[in-house]
């Protein structure tokens, strides 16, 4: 039996931070633990639709900050923050904390987050798309955005069939031991008529190199004061700090967002995740499920036939 770990957990401390910043002891650790789950169970079941990637809590003395990391902050805040104060509302009835800080992270690439991904294959196949054409343009859709490798897998009664199996497809390099490759893991599950299809994505977006960045700052440092430049001032590069789920990275490609400016919701919150694929692909994805369609409707427990007049 292979023993399976998750890559976020597998490089925690490494390259990747805790999604619950605070220290307790004793009952209060208890409760507080408790407390997390309540408050992502929550924020979970508020907003199905809004592109949720992840919830990090942060704890201080007194005070509570919940930061939601969504693609369609929109969504979040409502119209004129009806919607952000309606969930801050409900935070406070869970922790009972009068200073609970609610902030929305606008993710700005959707493309290269893993369970985003996962969330928008697992739409498509609630809306009866075929597996394989969800999981091509799910690998189609990361690689054009950059991502060095992606992993796309599905598991369940695909398509249909009596008996639940696993198939997964797989473009660029995904290294799931080295511990400095920036991975980024995420699942999903889809709820369809004839069971739950779970979804797995794995996205290896390059190495994180702590290390080098720092030799190469003291690089920097040591030129300038050779050309006479003074080691402090503008040019004195600040110290490097780890976030969670990818590093430095992903804190780039995250916007906060203020509540005040949700007046509207954007036309494009309704956006798909995973957008359709190339004409070019989705044209040979449809000539592939008709393939298939004709291949099963001839099946009477034989080979099947072709003939020259279905070409």
């Amino acid at each position: 039996m292979g023993q399976k770990v998750n890559p976020y957990g597998f490089r925690l401390g490494i390259t990747t931070d805790w999604k619950s910043r605070w220290f307790a002891d004793g009952k209060e650790y208890t409760d507080s633990l408790l407390e997390d789950w309540q408050i992502r169970d929550y924020l979970r079941r508020q907003l199905p639709h809004a592109a949720v990637s992840r919830v990090e809590i942060e704890r201080t003395r007194d005070r509570l900050r919940v930061d939601v990391y969504t693609a369609r902050p929109g969504i979040v805040i409502g119209r004129r923050g009806a919607e952000a104060d309606r969930l801050r509302q409900g935070l406070y009835k869970i922790t009972g904390n009068p200073k609970v800080q609610f902030n929305i992270q606008e993710i700005k690439q959707p493309e290269l987050d893993a369970t985003l991904i996962a969330q928008g294959v697992a739409d498509q196949l609630a809306g009866r798309v075929s597996f394989r054409r969800a999981m091509k343009r799910a690998v189609q859709t990361a690689m054009k955005a950059g991502a060095q490798g992606i992993r796309v897998q599905c598991g369940g009664r695909l398509g249909g069939a009596e008996m639940s199996r696993k198939e997964w497809y797989r473009e660029g390099r995904v290294p799931l031991h080295t511990l400095r490759a920036d991975i980024d893991y995420g699942g999903a599950e889809a709820r369809t008529t004839f069971g739950r299809i779970g979804v797995k994505v794995w996205i290896y977006k390059g190495e994180i190199l702590p290390y080098k960045s720092a030799a190469e700052d003291k690089i920097t440092r040591e030129a300038a004061m050779a050309v006479g430049e003074t080691a402090g001032g503008e040019a004195t590069p600040r110290r490097r700090v780890v976030s969670a789920g990818g590093g430095r990275r992903r804190r780039e490609e995250t916007v906060e967002v203020p509540v005040e400016a949700g007046a509207e919701v954007p036309a494009e919150e309704a956006t798909p995740l995973v957008k359709e694929a190339d004409p070019e692909l989705e044209r040979l994805l449809a000539e592939e499920e008709e393939i298939e369609r004709r291949t099963r409707q001839g099946q009477h427990h034989e080979a099947p036939k072709f003939h020259s007049d279905d070409e």
